[in-house]
């Protein structure tokens, strides 16, 4: 993996959503107020514990959609941080429909669009939540498409999920560009054989298993120049 590479041969880029381009703390720290100081916490093990119930589930072959996956995960997270407060749950799950989109994100979406290339979002989320997010941040005319693994009823880093960037953008994998904020994630795709990049936003580790990126950025802003733009 390297800082830099050629990606000026890819015909679209596909975006993860959570983590990536939307900030899965948001919910959290827009109730701070009422968190306190079991804020931080709570946000940890709900992300922890979204993520760990869409591999079980998978594993499992009982796929529910992810608001339902938000919605058990958040339970584990109330329960493990003496939590009980049913107002309050409501209110962060409503909030997960409008997390805040990071600053890097539009501008590199609008070079991106301005040169004429494809985008789309292939994550996790379910459809009405994706959607929600997008229009909230006002990235409708910046998204060509949006993609849920619950079209396939399985999530990601199953090679199905990733198969679907490559049918709905109708481009070999090699031609598509993935770009994760998940190293697990980033390892799927790679292995599966989309063109990925790696946008390390929290300084993190590769997982040690098979499926590399091509580059590492660490912000958006270096993501069209890659590409060319």
């Amino acid at each position: 993996m390297t800082e830099a590479t050629d990606l000026t041969d890819v015909g679209a880029c596909a975006f993860d959503a959570y983590g990536t381009l939307f900030d899965v703390n948001a919910a959290a720290e827009r109730c701070r107020d009422a968190l306190g100081d079991k804020a931080d916490a709570l946000a940890a093990v709900w992300r922890a514990k979204q993520l760990e119930y869409t591999w079980l589930r998978s594993l499992r072959g009982d796929y529910v959609d992810f608001w339902h996956v938000t919605g058990q995960s958040l339970d584990y997270a109330f329960a493990s941080t003496g939590i009980q407060d049913d107002a309050l749950r409501a209110r962060l799950m409503e909030l997960y429909f409008i997390l805040d989109a990071y600053p890097d994100v539009r501008p590199a979406l609008e070079r991106i669009r301005a040169a004429g290339m494809k985008t789309a979002i292939l994550s996790n989320g379910a459809p009405s939540m994706l959607i929600a997010a997008v229009r909230h941040a006002g990235l409708e005319r910046l998204i060509n498409d949006i993609q849920s693994v619950d079209s396939v009823g399985v999530y990601k880093p199953h090679p199905s999920t990733y198969q679907l960037a490559v049918d709905r953008l109708k481009l070999p994998a090699e031609r598509i560009c993935f770009v994760s904020a998940n190293p697990w994630d980033v390892s799927g795709a790679a292995l599966f054989g989309l063109r990925v990049v790696w946008l390390n936003r929290f300084s993190r580790l590769p997982e040690c298993l098979p499926g590399q990126a091509e580059c590492e950025i660490r912000s958006l802003d270096a993501l069209p120049s890659l590409l060319g733009l």
